[in-house]
């Protein structure tokens, strides 16, 4: 650890699908969150941690802001607005092809009520010409005014460099908080749900992938084989969704789980076993004792 070793929280704000947790696997060099195209893939925050030599950057990816339609969304809402004074600097991230929304005006309204830097960071850059960029950054400097703006693409990697040595001017010297080796603060049981959680988001459409949890029954160390054996349940919301997630003799249960299995396997560096089944709660996102039962627990926050 270097003299004047410079360390902070940062934590990443946005609409939900602007590219949060994109930026967060792109800087962290590995993947903890998990990335889809549907809107509210997060639900809990996700600490990832970016040492170099001079720093240590403890990343926060946290869920979507926007209106809540239950229980559930009102605990991904207040784990994104908790985040907001308790961090070193925020990233108000926006997607450059969406353009402004009355999903922002939501989120700028509780931004003012911060007294970190905001940064606004325009993702997405690839998607657009750079001629549609600067009414983009004057749209918004109307609206507050920010620490600084920086153009993005988390997905090619375009001036991710120039913005993680922006963030590291403006952040206090201090403390190495965690271990070099290790990217994010999350037990693996919850890395693991994640990965099958994310699977289902890409197999499935519809009404499905928001009524999706995943918990993580049990897990046993290496056997003979050296494979490491997890047991967990997809938990849906109706049973014409379970007989989705199954599919035709199992196939699609089958394609979630051979999908899940690769991504567990890098993490784990191990043999895995991945045993799934399905089951229904009734409308468990509106229903408190089984949001804590899955893990939204906001006493954790």
């Amino acid at each position: 650890m270097t003299e004047n070793f410079k360390s902070g929280f940062v934590t990443i704000v946005g609409r939900p699908n602007v590219g949060k947790s994109t930026f967060m696997n792109r800087v962290i060099g590995e993947k903890i969150a998990i990335m889809s195209d549907k809107p509210q893939t997060t639900r809990n925050k996700i600490q990832g941690v970016m040492t170099d030599k001079e720093s240590q950057i403890i990343f926060i990816d946290t869920p979507g802001i926007h209106k809540p339609k239950h229980k559930l969304g009102d605990f991904m809402v207040n784990v994104a607005e908790n985040t907001l004074n308790e961090v070193d600097a925020v990233l108000f991230m926006i997607n450059a092809e969406e353009g402004y929304g009355r999903g922002d005006q939501f989120i700028l309204e509780r931004l003012k009520r911060v007294d970190q830097p905001i940064f606004l960071i325009i993702n997405k850059i690839d998607q657009v010409h750079p001629d549609q960029l600067l009414p983009l950054i004057d749209q918004y400097k109307e609206k507050m005014e920010f620490e600084e703006i920086i153009p993005i693409s988390a997905l090619e990697g375009n001036n991710v460099n120039h913005l993680l040595d922006v963030l590291k001017k403006h952040l206090p010297e201090g403390p190495q908080f965690y271990p070099e080796d290790q990217i994010t603060d999350h037990p693996e049981r919850f890395v693991i749900s994640e990965f099958i959680r994310e699977k289902v988001l890409h197999l499935t459409r519809e009404e499905i992938p928001h009524s999706v949890a995943v918990v993580i029954e049990g897990i046993e160390p290496r056997d003979e084989h050296n494979k490491v054996h997890i047991q967990a349940a997809i938990v849906v919301e109706r049973k014409s969704q379970k007989g989705i997630i199954i599919g035709k003799q199992g196939s699609m249960l089958k394609e979630i789980g051979k999908r899940a299995r690769k991504d567990i396997e890098s993490l784990l560096g191990s043999k895995v076993y991945l045993e799934l089944w399905v089951k229904v709660q009734k409308d468990w996102r509106n229903k408190q004792i089984q949001l804590s039962d899955f893990g939204y627990r906001e006493d954790e926050y």
